[in-house]
């Protein structure tokens, strides 16, 4: 397997460019709380259009496209938000769309999927993945569009790093949740270059963190998965074409628990009024365990497609 590249610096400005009229430049605001380990700020991503950070990436790769290539359509594998990238970048470019999703997304983020047009393909766990490590679906045509590693993808993430560093020259870290490493890679590829003292840490969940197990190791390694409400980050293992980046970019994998996540979700509707997803949580999670340091600490809200009736009995089961 090929191993990711980076996307530039020179890349990644093209790219805020390219999806200007696509992707809003969200906002960053301070968490509401006395009680925390550092002045923590959120950057806003559950504001986009479709609700996540993923109409970057995926307007980018798409009209970046040739006309040739998406001539028969084109196809994603997600759990949901790359789905809804994707199905809206599809849309917009009036071609056809199918997303190959696991058997636990979301019902949510299903029915967002079809109200872009998206043709849904539902196929067990490790099928799924199966099409992530080998950028490809038997049988389905059209243009892939690899959710993590697709370089031009991974240029329309990291203008999130541009913005974080306008409205907070002085940012000392950058907490992301952790999926594939495709948007934490890219942020930690911005600030290595612009801000180099700032420190980039991908946020897990204790019940599917393989990243802080490879770092550990060494080595790319399988941990047991298990799914939960955080079903936007998460998997078995990290991906082999993704290890070098993750391993070389980025500060450390801070993991917490599920009943971390949920006190962030709440801490961020009571305080903030900010409706967040599981995987958002966990970035907000991180940082108060004080793990990123006690300096000006971003943490990237990456979505907010969590279906309400799920939201509400996680949060009123928080402690």
């Amino acid at each position: 397997m090929k191993q990711a590249q980076a996307p530039t610096l020179a890349a990644i400005r093209a790219a805020r460019e390219r999806i200007a009229g696509a992707a809003l430049r969200t906002p960053l605001i301070r968490l509401n709380s006395e009680q925390t380990p550092a002045e923590i700020y959120l950057k806003l991503e559950n504001l986009q259009p479709i609700g996540s950070f993923k109409l970057r990436g995926a307007s980018n790769a798409m009209r970046l496209a040739p006309e040739a290539a998406l001539r028969n359509g084109v196809y994603t594998a997600s759990a949901g938000n790359m789905a809804q990238g994707v199905a809206w970048s599809a849309r917009e470019l009036g071609v056809p769309c199918t997303v190959v999703v696991p058997d636990h997304a979301p019902q949510t983020k299903l029915d967002a999927i079809e109200r872009l047009g998206g043709k849904i393909v539902k196929v067990p766990f490790d099928e799924w993945w199966q099409v992530i490590i080998s950028h490809r679906y038997p049988g389905q045509e059209g243009l892939f569009i690899h959710p993590v590693s697709d370089t031009n993808v991974m240029a329309g993430n990291g203008t999130i790093a541009l913005e974080i560093l306008e409205d907070l020259p002085e940012v000392a870290a950058v907490v992301v949740p952790f999926g594939g490493g495709g948007l934490s890679c890219s942020i930690a590829s911005v600030l290595r270059v612009l801000r180099p003292r700032a420190k980039v840490f991908a946020a897990e969940v204790e019940t599917a963190a393989p990243l802080h197990a490879s770092l550990l190791a060494g080595a790319v390694r399988t941990i047991d998965y298990t799914p939960s409400f955080v079903d936007g980050i998460g998997a078995s293992s990290v991906l082999e074409e993704m290890w070098p980046l993750a391993s070389k970019l980025l500060d450390g994998a801070l993991v917490v628990s599920l009943q971390q996540v949920a006190g962030a979700l709440k801490l961020l509707v009571e305080r903030n009024r900010v409706i967040a997803e599981g995987a958002g949580g966990a970035a907000v999670a991180a940082a108060l365990t004080g793990k990123a340091g006690n300096g000006k600490v971003v943490c990237v809200v990456s979505g907010g497609n969590i279906d309400f009736d799920k939201l509400a009995k996680v949060i009123s089961e928080a402690q």
